[in-house]
């Protein structure tokens, strides 16, 4: 008679609690001790609902832990269980009392000699150990695996620190048991910039060459093999990668190369694959803890807060704060952590105070880590050395957007006497493919932006320079320019939220500021203030307006004085003051001075609107009547 051993069975899924294993047909799931015990638990009480004071109890026994903890533990076991993927259901939380498992699992005994608890034998040459957790790139993976199965050659690209070496680990992973003679993994990273990727690579595969180009005897070695090749970090030695991974591709049929890089090879056969950040929080939504679990970047940032020792009770109020971090920090992994790792030593609130200024560059990641990613500085750094001279000027140019730009505009900012519009054209497009600028494609119009990240490096490098107040000159004189061109020649009604002009705000305010700085020029704050106002009032902007305007009106001279723009200037400041004080004196005086440069400049149309806007106003109503009455005659 064969023994057997007690299980659960739900879905596609096998408990054996004996042995503390999860089996989903026949294939074993990497499960944490502490969500493994949270399984059993919950699935030896289905269908009651456990307290979460109960499974701290009980899964943590000896340690004082937080419901946020717990939490990212749940998370992580919905995650590995497909819980609410494809009509599955397994675990429930119930609002205010626990968690409930509410699966249909029956008790059964498995025949024990059917059951095999080893793991697959590796067969790999240097591949680093499976990451211990891969969050919020299942999908990336998959896809990475189709590509390496149907085209044998991808390359993973994007920024540092997004997570491109995490992502091909877990492929390569994954690969293993379909190759015959394994996988050969090269940190490249290692490398200096004119050592050879080739005969790194013979000698990785324990090839003795003496040729000066050990191509052929690679490919030679390789020809008959069903292996893969890493090559992670190419970047800095693109051109010798790029030659060795084409002939490999060409030579060896039999062989797939995975690629991490900021850059693409750009060779034949290589299909390239652009790793986006993790999944952020949208900005219009309040949101639970637990809903905030379901965003990649904010169930990183929570798991690496609570390793980092943060015990704090997370509240659905601080949900937004981890919202606003991921968001500000654009859901890219590596700048994910190292925020996370303040939160224990500044707390929250302050730590994300603390992502408006230069320390988040310099906030030191693990000891372990290669040294272009124990900060956020080296990170950048390492691509900053890596482009050519003119890109890095166009780079540091560019930190002065806020927020998407279009060609059009960095031509404008970026160009100089000695860089032109088509240099900068051709060196954005560069650096694009190098991962320093992300190209925006939600929108009709192509627009390109920098991460926050970058963008807070490259203002270092642009202040450096000495170049600083002249690109915000003419970033300032671009939008000065813009608001004109856009002017809906009718000012009779303030403009919508979507009219014209609307997503060059943060722009405009930026430029608003430099122009009014004692480094500033205050003629062409005037004229951008003037220009922009409305667009402030259209956007119900009022105390902003109302700033800018008295910042204008307080540099006019005798040269601009009873002019066009102090007429505009002093209609928007008029239109915000009797909607924010009232109507007070302030108001009353700017809207009849207004009206005086109107009938001096015969605006017809600027005349209406003010007596149309001041007859809406009990106490300014006889005004209005009398001065239109003498408009009239």
């Amino acid at each position: 008679m064969s023994s057997a051993l007690p299980c659960f069975e739900f879905g596609p899924f096998r408990l054996f609690p004996s042995q503390r294993r999860l089996v989903k047909q026949d294939a074993h799931v990497q499960l944490g001790g502490r969500a493994l015990d949270l399984l059993i638990l919950l699935i030896e009480n289905a269908g009651n609902i456990m307290s979460k004071q109960q499974l701290t109890a009980e899964v943590w026994p000896d340690v004082t832990v937080e419901e946020s903890s717990l939490r990212v533990h749940i998370a992580n076991l919905r995650k590995a269980l497909g819980d609410g993927r494809d009509g599955a259901n397994y675990i429930t939380n119930v609002a205010g009392r626990g968690y409930c498992f509410v699966g249909q699992a029956e008790r059964r005994n498995a025949a024990l000699e059917k059951i095999s608890f080893d793991p697959p034998p590796e067969r790999v040459s240097g591949l680093p150990r499976r990451p211990a957790r891969v969050i919020g790139r299942d999908d990336d993976v998959r896809v990475i695996a189709e590509l390496l199965a149907s085209h044998r050659f991808a390359t993973i690209h994007g920024p540092g620190g997004i997570g491109k070496t995490t992502v091909a680990l877990a492929a390569a992973h994954q690969e293993i048991e379909r190759l015959e003679d394994g996988i050969c993994f090269l940190d490249l990273g290692l490398l200096k910039a004119l050592d050879s990727v080739p005969h790194t690579l013979a000698a990785s595969l324990g090839l003795m060459v003496q040729s000066d180009d050990p191509t052929s005897s690679i490919i030679g070695h390789l020809r008959d093999r069903q292996m893969l090749l890493v090559l992670d970090s190419c970047e800095h030695v693109i051109d010798s990668a790029a030659a060795i991974t084409e002939a490999i591709f060409q030579g060896a049929a039999r062989v797939s190369i995975l690629v991490t890089s900021r850059e693409p090879l750009r060779v034949e056969g290589e299909h390239v694959y652009t790793l986006s950040p993790l999944s952020v929080p949208p900005a219009d939504r309040t949101l639970s803890v637990d809903q905030l679990l379901q965003y990649s970047s904010a169930h990183l940032f929570l798991e690496r807060a609570v390793a980092g020792g943060h015990r704090r009770e997370l509240s659905d109020a601080d949900a937004q704060i981890v919202g606003n971090i991921c968001r500000k920090l654009d859901g890219i992994a590596l700048a994910v952590e190292l925020a996370a790792g303040r939160v224990s030593t500044y707390g929250l609130r302050e730590t994300a105070e603390l992502l408006d200024s230069r320390m988040k560059l310099l906030w030191q990641g693990r000891r372990t880590a290669m040294p272009r990613h124990q900060t956020l500085n080296a990170t950048l750094e390492w691509s900053h050395d890596l482009i050519s001279d003119r890109e890095r000027i166009v780079l540091r140019r560019l930190s002065v957007f806020v927020g998407p730009f279009t060609l059009e505009e960095a031509q404008s900012v970026a160009a100089d006497d000695h860089t032109d519009r088509g240099r900068v054209v051709e060196a954005l497009a560069h650096l694009v493919g190098k991962s320093l600028v992300f190209i925006d494609t939600h929108k009709e119009l192509r627009r390109y932006r920098l991460l926050d990240t970058t963008r807070a490096y490259s203002q270092v490098k642009l202040e450096e320079s000495g170049e600083a107040d002249a690109t915000a000159r003419r970033h300032a004189l671009h939008y000065q320019e813009k608001v004109a061109r856009s002017e809906s020649g009718s000012p009779i009604a303030p403009r919508p939220f979507n009219a014209p002009g609307t997503e060059y705000l943060g722009n405009i305010r930026a430029a608003l500021g430099w122009s009014f700085s004692e480094a500033g020029d205050a003629n062409l704050g005037l004229q951008l203030a003037a220009g922009s106002a409305q667009l402030f009032v259209g956007l119900s902007l009022l105390g902003e307006c109302q700033k800018w305007c008295e910042c204008a009106l307080g540099v006019i001279d005798d040269a601009t004085r009873g002019s066009r723009c102090e007429m505009m200037l002093l209609t928007e400041l008029g239109y915000s003051l009797m909607f924010t004080r009232g109507n007070s004196e302030q108001a009353r005086s700017a809207l009849e001075r207004a009206f005086e440069i109107a009938e001096t400049l015969d605006d017809g149309v600027y005349q209406f609107r003010l007596l149309s806007v001041s007859a809406t106003r009990p106490n300014s109503a006889r005004w209005a009547r009398s001065a239109l009455i003498s408009c009239v005659r």
